[in-house]
C-alpha cells in the first residue's frame, strides 16, 4: 500500500514550489520515492535527524533543498518544515521548527 504526503500547513507547500526548477524537479522524484518505500527509502535520498524526524535531500545545479517530514498514522508523512540550504549544517532554528511541528501532528 503507497504511502500519503501531506504538508503541515500551505506555507511548506508554498515554499516548496518556490524552489529552483532543479532543486524542484529532484524533490518531486523524491516524494515518489518517499510514496513507495516509506521508511526503507534512506540515504542519499532520506536521512533520519532522530526521534522519529526526517529529511528529504532533493539537489539541483542551483543547490540544496531540505524537506524534513515524519510518518503519522501509518502510511501517512507530513512534511512539516522545507528550505534550501545555505550552509553546511542545518540550522538549530530549522531543526527547531520541524520537531514542534512534529509534537503538533503526533499529538493529534
Amino acid at each position: 500500500m503507497p504511502y500519503t504526503v501531506e504538508y503541515f500547513n500551505r506555507r511548506v507547500l508554498d515554499e516548496i514550489e518556490s524552489w529552483p526548477v532543479g532543486i524542484l524537479a529532484d524533490y518531486a522524484r523524491l516524494i515518489e520515492l518517499l510514496m513507495e518505500f516509506g521508511p526503507d527509502l534512506r540515504m542519499p535520498h532520506s536521512r533520519a535527524l532522530g526521534g522519529g524526524l526526517l529529511e528529504l535531500r532533493p539537489r539541483g545545479r542551483e543547490g540544496i533543498g531540505r524537506a524534513m517530514y515524519c510518518f503519522v498514522r501509518g502510511q501517512q508523512v507530513v512534511v512539516l518544515h522545507a528550505f534550501v540550504k545555505k550552509t553546511q549544517t542545518t540550522s538549530k532554528r530549522d531543526l527547531g521548527i520541524a520537531r514542534r511541528r512534529m509534537k503538533e501532528v503526533q499529538d493529534d
